[in-house]
């Protein structure tokens, strides 16, 4: 069975398409398990100084800022 993928522009490719009396039949491979927030907190390590807000809000201001210059957004 072909798999249905999210290309590097987050677009969804379909394989050919399996045609039921409802429309197209997606199915997921398998279900991922819930996870709460406090499950992963912390998971990531950081050792570098912690970041201000405001450092925080410009990082993501100029990430935004290179996804749409590169087309993305």
């Amino acid at each position: 069975m072909k798999a249905t993928r999210l290309s590097a522009k987050r677009q969804v490719i379909l394989p050919k398409p399996k045609e039921t009396p409802e429309g197209v039949l997606l199915r997921p491979l398998s279900r991922l398990p819930e996870t709460r927030l406090e499950d992963v907190v912390g998971c990531l390590k950081y050792t570098g100084k912690p970041k201000t807000v405001s450092q925080m809000k410009q990082g993501i201001v100029l990430q935004i800022k290179k996804r749409h210059d590169s087309g993305r957004y």
